[in-house]
């Protein structure tokens, strides 16, 4: 068979196949422990799930308009407005199913065939997806362990052109953890003025930051509101993977572009979900301060217990629920010692080179989930490694 150029680069997502052969060794019964999928490991609130079945219960099961519910996105241009401390109208909002969407359909509107798209390596595997599907050109720019896992911006300069059209950011980082620090962020948005690029800005770990901090926002820098794409969703935050509801913020011009896409292919976004969505950004926001202080405990005991292991370093993560252990010591690749951790320790984690060239010589592992799990396979990854 023959399928269209346009497809012929893209490959499964290395978290689903690890799952995959993970779930196969617990059908003989093995014990595995899961850090490769990235997703909380506690149910969507009470109050939100109460939300989506009254929802469903009340007969709100029908079509509605593709932008979004009004009422959903005048709740995401409040807090959004609150959150980045600019001025944003709904007329900007696009809701979608989950937050890919808002990562493929801007790519999709803005990117023709040949012009370069700049992202981050290691980086979340839709994005060089996505830029092969638009007919873009992908120009990986690295992410430095000596910078906190920013981008190396003198590589960044050298890469960028008036070819350029759209650059991707993502902060806090899959994988990383990292999160771009203001001094760099305004580096790129006068990069980005200067070459007439466009920003997308993947902002789904916005809220899960560590030791108080405040992620800052490309688009809240000046004059870049009005050529920045910012995607977000509930997935992370408020622990709604499956829901599958996100959302888009761009200029005006652009949301209209947006909604046609949503029009032709996925028509609208279930209307309970988003009733959901609203009681989730307007309920008790109280769950969020307790699961972000919950991460952090989290995130500290497995950076200890990493830092431990003979040949492993780990930087502390700002953000997100991953590491990126450092494995270079022991001479293997990163994906031999993936390998090596779940056929031998039963321990599931990905390699770095699931998400870029840039990645080897790493693993990703998610620390969502309990403690007592971390503390297990912590003990079992140093046994494999020693």
């Amino acid at each position: 068979m023959t399928f269209a150029q346009r497809i012929q680069h893209l490959e499964e997502e290395g978290a689903y196949a690890v799952l995959a052969r993970a779930q196969a060794l617990e059908a003989q019964e093995r014990e595995i422990i899961h850090l490769e999928i990235g997703q909380p490991d506690f149910p969507t609130w009470p109050n939100v799930s109460l939300a989506g079945i009254r929802a469903i219960a009340s007969g709100q099961t029908r079509y509605n308009p593709p932008a979004g519910l009004p009422r959903l996105r005048e709740a995401i241009a409040e807090t959004s407005a609150r959150q980045h401390g600019v001025a944003i109208r709904p007329s900007q909002v696009i809701v979608a199913p989950g937050a890919k969407p808002g990562l493929f359909f801007p790519t999709l509107a803005l990117v023709e065939p040949g012009d370069e798209v700049i992202y981050p390596d290691p980086g979340f595997p839709t994005y060089a997806a996505m830029i092969g599907v638009a007919g873009g050109v992908p120009v990986p720019v690295p992410l430095r362990e000596e910078n906190q896992f920013s981008f190396d911006l003198d590589l960044f300069d050298q890469r960028l052109s008036d070819r350029t059209k759209l650059i991707i950011l993502n902060s806090p980082a899959n994988p990383t953890g990292g999160v771009i620090p203001q001094a760099d962020l305004e580096h790129i948005a006068a990069a980005a003025q200067k070459h007439n690029a466009w920003v997308l800005s993947d902002e789904i770990y916005a809220r899960l930051a560590y030791d108080g901090l405040h992620v800052p926002s490309i688009a809240s820098l000046p004059g870049m509101l009005d050529r920045t794409v910012i995607c977000d969703g509930f997935s992370k935050t408020y622990a709604m993977t499956g829901w599958r509801l996100g959302w888009m913020i761009a200029p005006e011009a652009l949301a209209k572009r947006l909604e046609l896409l949503m029009t032709h292919s996925i028509g609208c976004t279930a209307t309970f979900t988003q009733l959901a969505g609203i009681e989730a950004l307007l309920g008790d926001q109280s769950p969020v301060e307790a699961i972000v202080a919950g991460y952090q405990r989290r995130r500290d005991r497995i950076v200890a217990g990493l830092n431990a292991i003979p040949g492993v370093t780990c930087q502390s993560p700002q953000g997100a629920f991953y590491v990126f252990p450092n494995v270079k010591s022991f001479g293997l690749t990163s994906r031999e010692i993936q390998n090596r951790l779940l056929d031998k320790a039963g321990v599931a984690v990905l390699a770095g080179t699931d998400f870029g060239a840039g990645g080897e010589g790493y693993l990703r592992l998610c620390y969502a989930t309990s403690i007592e799990t971390i503390d297990r396979a912590l003990e079992k990854m140093a046994e494999a490694l020693r």
